[in-house]
């Protein structure tokens, strides 16, 4: 799921799945020359947290951070979110490639109903007003590519029951370029980042990859797709080795696979150094 500078992308995932830690990772080891990050709605305790473990010395040395929490009225959680835009187009207009990370799009989005239904909007899908869903572009769409500079934007999205198909998930997803799905269960089984590979997507890989990278991510998907279809037969043991190569192979690849899909929250991975690992694993599933 490559990402190129500009690029809009959203983290979708319910409470606890690892949204902050990955957002942590990404600011500290990005080549960005500023993180701008926002974090709206956030309880204190989580703030004081991500500042001091999941961004660390390394990752404030180059960051804005701007922070409204959850008890503070709505209208500041709403206008923290354009502060930290109006910040990221500070530095972009400087000719500099900023990171723009901003947890939660949902609690945004939260406050911004507590607003509308004071000022007497009716309330439509879940609660939700009609201003909602105007803000959500007016937001996202202020990342991108410019001339002098740019804003790549990372915008997370709690899920509510860990439904995917709710207000927000589906009208920030039809904003963004790309998404990102953390799934509970890979998260359970200690599977982190828990990123559900196969329900995420770059909507730009085809501009952005080789055509060797993408046939490399083809076939890795190929294989992850493959297992999934046949786990419930795998682990009731009613597979019968031998009798589809296919199976076969994504059996073999599968311990490889999962282990370059893992990555500690203080790993660092060049972008050679993926592409060569899923080169070699390409490799096993051809």
């Amino acid at each position: 799921m490559p990402c190129g500078k500009g690029q809009r992308i959203g983290i979708f995932g319910g409470s606890g799945v690892g949204k902050s830690t990955l957002l942590g990772s990404m600011a500290r080891s990005s080549s960005a020359g500023v993180n701008v990050i926002a974090l709206i709605g956030e309880r204190n305790r989580e703030v004081r947290e991500f500042l001091e473990h999941d961004l660390g010395p390394e990752g404030m040395a180059h960051s804005v951070v701007i922070v409204a929490t959850s008890d503070q009225p709505a209208p500041l959680r709403v206008r923290a979110c354009f502060v930290a835009l109006a910040v990221a187009e500070f530095f972009r207009d400087q000719g500099e490639d900023v990171l723009l990370v901003m947890d939660s799009i949902t609690r945004l989005a939260m406050a911004q109903r507590e607003i509308g239904l004071a000022a007497g909007e009716p309330p439509s899908q879940k609660g939700y007003t009609p201003s909602v869903f105007s803000l959500l572009p007016k937001v996202c769409e202020r990342a991108g590519n410019f001339e002098h500079g740019s804003i790549t934007g990372f915008f997370t999205v709690l899920v509510e029951g860990d439904d995917f198909n709710e207000p927000i998930c589906d009208a920030v997803r039809s904003i963004l370029d790309g998404h990102i799905t953390l799934a509970r269960e890979l998260g359970a089984a200690g599977h982190y980042p828990a990123i559900q590979v196969l329900d995420s997507v770059s909507r730009l890989q085809s501009k952005l990859a080789t055509q060797q990278e993408a046939e490399y991510a083809r076939r890795i998907r190929e294989t992850l797709s493959i297992y999934r279809q046949s786990e419930d037969l795998i682990n009731l043991g009613a597979y019968v080795s031998g009798s589809n190569p296919r199976i076969d192979s994504a059996i073999k690849a599968r311990t490889d696979v999962i282990h370059f899909l893992c990555q500690g929250p203080r790993e660092v991975s060049p972008l050679s150094d993926t592409m060569a690992q899923m080169e070699s694993l390409a490799g096993l599933v051809s």
